[in-house]
């Protein structure tokens, strides 16, 4: 076991979330994080820079691989989630320093396990995925340049991703931020230099950009190891496989749920984008665009939706329960206020934001009709990501999955082929509002169902009723 006085040593960027201001507790975890989620989104960016250069076949793969890989990547973010909720409820309930370093070490190794298997799937199967969807000639031989290289590296994703849970059950986000910017900033670095052959590397063009984000990966999961380690947060702590059942139901049971949850928007889009096909190619390219500006924009939603999770799960591992209602509706409160300047700022600026991403005067008039309607109702998307966060913290999987779930299935996907049909274009932004706004609604009445959010309000309790919840 670390010695003790040098853990308590190590480990003053640790917090107590159960104490103090509820607001600071959230800003001290969902701060750092925004830099953090900008970083990840940087990659993707300069990715489809540098690679557009290349040819338009290298551009092509992208889009077929982009909506892959970030499905795939909903296991990551699935296990990280379940790692937080098992974590953060025991830093509160005050487990002993042993259990909860051997909680840790076995969300990694079950992390590490499920994702060579994953990893050993997708180098085996990718040709015929990718064929299916529709991927032949250059463009698939730009994907077979890519994704064996992408596959190896998904294993580092995910056990960096379960390490930074480990620092933010802790009270710790400052470290997580700081390795996934770590993490970009060496992706981003090496994408020029290892694509074109820049101070005399070898011209490895699609292979490159996948080999810079294998680099980056293994590089910040050495250092979060290698932190988490020295400070205490992770140790053998008597027998390492002491409670692994036990560990591993509680991690999936959040773990498993989440991740499809990540996986459904993802798809989701891709159905809605078809949806949109049937409108031209032209809104094709302007709802992509409009696409790109809104998740820039909602980087802050997302921090907070990162930032809650150890708070409520630490505040009621501590049998704080109005404490981790109060994060709750603050974090509404937030989605709320930020949400409203959001639909000012995109409203005004609407018109200059799309001609900077868009390619054409036609694209750029279909992404200001999405960015200035739209952009009224991303306080509803706010409340979604901020109540599945909450309720995973809490081990309410079920709950946010089905509000997931019932947000794209139910509401958007249908209602987007509906307003294509009929209306075209301003259909399926319209489908958007909607889906948002009832969305958020019902964040707010999962919230109440699962004891999150304090309120008698009618409408939120009266569905509850309807369906024999206890409120």
């Amino acid at each position: 076991m670390p010695d003790q006085a040098h853990s308590d040593s190590d480990n003053k960027s640790n917090r107590d979330l159960t104490q103090g201001p509820i607001w600071r507790a959230l800003a001290s975890m969902s701060a750092p994080m925004s830099f953090g989620i900008f970083a990840v989104l940087s990659v993707g960016l300069a990715d489809a820079y540098f690679l557009g250069q290349i040819g338009g076949a290298a551009l092509a793969a992208v889009g077929f691989i982009y909506p892959v890989t970030t499905a795939i990547t909903s296991l990551s973010i699935g296990l990280s989630a379940g790692a937080n909720a098992a974590l953060s409820q025991g830093v509160g309930r005050g487990d002993g320093a042993d259990a909860t370093r051997r909680l840790g070490l076995h969300a990694i190794g079950l992390g590490l396990g499920l994702s060579i298997i994953v990893a050993l799937l997708v180098w085996a199967t990718y040709p015929l995925v990718f064929a299916a969807l529709g991927a032949t000639g250059s463009v698939a031989d730009n994907i077979a340049a890519y994704i064996p290289v992408w596959a190896l590296s998904f294993p580092f994703l995910v056990v960096m991703m379960i390490t930074n849970a480990v620092f933010r059950a802790h009270g710790d986000s400052l470290t997580t931020a700081a390795i996934m910017v770590l993490a970009a900033v060496i992706n981003v670095g090496l994408d020029p230099l290892l694509i074109f052959g820049l101070w005399g590397l070898p011209e490895l063009g699609m292979t490159g950009a996948a080999l810079a984000t294998l680099i980056g990966r293994v590089v910040a999961v050495a250092l979060a190891l290698y932190l988490a380690w020295h400070r205490g947060l992770l140790g053998w702590g008597g027998s390492l496989f002491d409670g692994l059942w036990t560990s591993t139901r509680k991690i999936l049971n959040v773990g498993l749920p989440a991740a499809f949850s990540n996986a459904i928007n993802p798809a989701g889009m891709a159905l809605v984008t078809a949806a949109v096909a049937t409108v031209g190619e032209a809104a094709v390219a302007g709802f992509g665009a409009a696409t790109r500006i809104q998740s820039m924009a909602l980087v802050p939603l997302l921090a907070l939706s990162a930032g809650i999770g150890p708070v409520i799960g630490q505040n009621w591992g501590a049998d704080k329960r109005d404490r981790a209602q109060g994060a709750t509706a603050a974090g509404f409160w937030f989605c709320v206020g930020y949400g409203t300047l959001l639909a000012l700022v995109l409203g005004f600026f609407a018109e200059p934001l799309a001609a900077i991403f868009a390619s054409g005067e036609e694209d750029a008039a279909f992404a200001a009709t999405y960015l200035r309607y739209v952009g009224l109702s991303l306080f509803g998307y706010g409340l979604v990501v901020t109540a599945n966060a909450a309720m995973n913290a809490r081990d309410k999987a079920i709950w946010s999955m089905g509000l997931s779930l019932g947000r794209i299935f139910a509401l958007y996907l249908p209602l987007a082929w509906l307003g294509a049909l009929t209306l075209g274009f301003p259909g399926i932004v319209a489908a958007a509002v909607a889906a948002n706004v009832i969305a958020g609604w019902a964040a707010l009445v999962s919230a109440r169902g699962t004891g999150l959010l304090k309120t008698d309000i009618a409408a939120l309790t009266t569905p509850l009723k309807s369906f024999g919840k206890a409120v």
